[in-house]
């Protein structure tokens, strides 16, 4: 009778930082404008360079794309939160922030176990490559991780926001993260719970397994090579993958699957700012300077950019 006579929430208040907020905001928005510039420079570099139509550039251009997206749907309205006293996103906006969250950090899990075994197939199976991974074999694959991404956001938003809300509406994040906003819910939330569970063990443990594995193979075949410096360029193809990995995989896991002993709320909402905001701006950093075809192609177009001024 009392959960009736309450009314259902309309929106809810984010629990921003509580200090040092206007230097947060300047390195929320500089790391913000690092990941959004670098990772659009490998957009249209891939794309704009002729030599960087294969596959492995392929994942990396919906990678970088992700990224976007990633830090798109979270940070400009913490940069907002940050600047205004006002706290509150809609009862839908929080949904629609959930949604893509949860679709970009799930695709972006299995979009790295398929650069993995591009990885695998290149330095294992050289002779079988172009087969493989043929474009059309490439296009599926990205398109079955960013499926599987969608499908898993539509069940967990739908099933969460379909909950009864009826206050407190204070969400203890600064975005709509999924147990935060479950921990709200005016019923019995352990299915959801366990379904959370489920998938976060699921997506993040076997897109893992998956890489670790590829890994293995490649470097069980990397220290078969009888030449020194076919094994360095081996390896040098794999470390700017294997560092994004590293970093993405480290967050997200002590985020999500450290012990409860060990959490708290401000540990929690700065391991959430660095797999949000930080690793994001790394990643095309990594890339590029890692990489001699990025910074080739880089020169190349930053070239043609001078010529046609000079010519204008």
């Amino acid at each position: 009778m009392e959960l009736k006579n309450q009314s259902a929430v309309q929106d809810f208040i984010l629990l921003d930082f509580q200090s040092m907020q206007a230097l947060l905001f300047l390195l929320v928005l500089m790391f913000y404008l690092v990941a959004l510039i670098g990772n659009s420079l490998i957009l249209i570099i891939t794309v704009a360079e002729p030599t960087l139509h294969t596959p492995m550039y392929f994942f990396l251009r919906n990678l970088s794309f992700l990224e976007i997206g990633y830090t798109t749907s979270i940070i400009p309205k913490t940069l907002e939160h940050l600047l205004s006293e006002n706290q509150t996103i809609s009862f839908v906006g929080c949904g629609i922030q959930m949604y893509f969250f949860i679709l970009f950090g799930i695709t972006e899990c299995c979009l790295l176990s398929v650069m993995a075994f591009d990885r695998y197939v290149a330095i294992c199976k050289p002779l079988q490559y172009s087969c493989i991974m043929s474009p059309k074999e490439c296009a599926l694959l990205a398109a079955v991780s960013w499926a599987i991404g969608s499908l898993v956001a539509l069940g967990q938003s739908i099933s969460i926001f379909t909950l009864p809300y009826c206050g407190p509406n204070r969400i203890s994040h600064f975005f709509c993260d999924i147990l935060p906003v479950l921990r709200l819910a005016t019923t019995d939330t352990f299915k959801n719970e366990v379904a959370v569970a489920t998938v976060t063990v699921f997506f993040i443990l076997v897109p893992f397994l998956l890489i670790l594995l590829s890994y293995m193979l490649i470097i069980a075949t990397i220290l078969k090579m009888p030449s020194a410096k076919n094994r360095h360029k081996a390896f040098s193809t794999c470390s700017s993958h294997l560092i994004v990995v590293s970093l993405f995989y480290g967050t997200v896991t002590f985020t999500y699957v450290r012990p409860k002993s060990v959490y708290s709320l401000d540990s929690d909402r700065i391991l959430s700012l660095l797999y949000t905001v930080v690793t994001p701006s790394f990643n095309p950093i990594i890339y590029s300077l890692r990489n001699k075809e990025i910074k080739n192609a880089l020169n190349k177009v930053l070239l043609k950019l001078l010529i046609y001024r000079t010519v204008a």
